[in-house]
């Protein structure tokens, strides 16, 4: 038996959310509106907008959650075990010398199939 875990939006987040979406496409319209001021005072505009919108966001249940699955994934990648250079070069050396005989191994055969075809149909 599967239970789905429920997430439960209050109105306050959809306000939130509905805000910071709308602030965004305010931003957007403000940087084409504006088309003759300088592309920077566009740009950080639209940043601090951007910045704006996303702190709302956060202000809202989802935001939260969506800030702890970077920082998970932060801790997660730092778990890691990577590989040595060596190894890195070893495994990279292998996979090139890999490949060119898979193509030279291809390139042969396409010779012979095409040698072949030739000698049934006369070409």
């Amino acid at each position: 038996m599967v239970s789905k875990a429920e997430v439960q939006t209050n109105s306050a987040d959809t306000v939130k959310l509905v805000a910071a979406g709308a602030l965004v496409l305010l931003g957007l319209v403000a940087f084409y509106y504006f088309a003759e001021q300088s592309l920077l005072l566009r740009v950080v505009g639209l940043l601090l907008i951007g910045g704006l919108a996303a702190f709302i966001v956060y202000q809202a249940d989802i935001g939260k959650r969506i800030v702890a699955f970077f920082r998970d994934a932060r801790t997660e990648v730092r778990k890691v075990v990577w590989p040595s250079r060596a190894e890195t070069t070893q495994t990279t050396v292998t996979v090139f010398i890999i490949v060119v005989l898979v193509g030279i191994f291809l390139w042969l055969f396409d010779m012979l199939l095409a040698f072949l075809f030739r000698a049934v149909t006369g070409i």
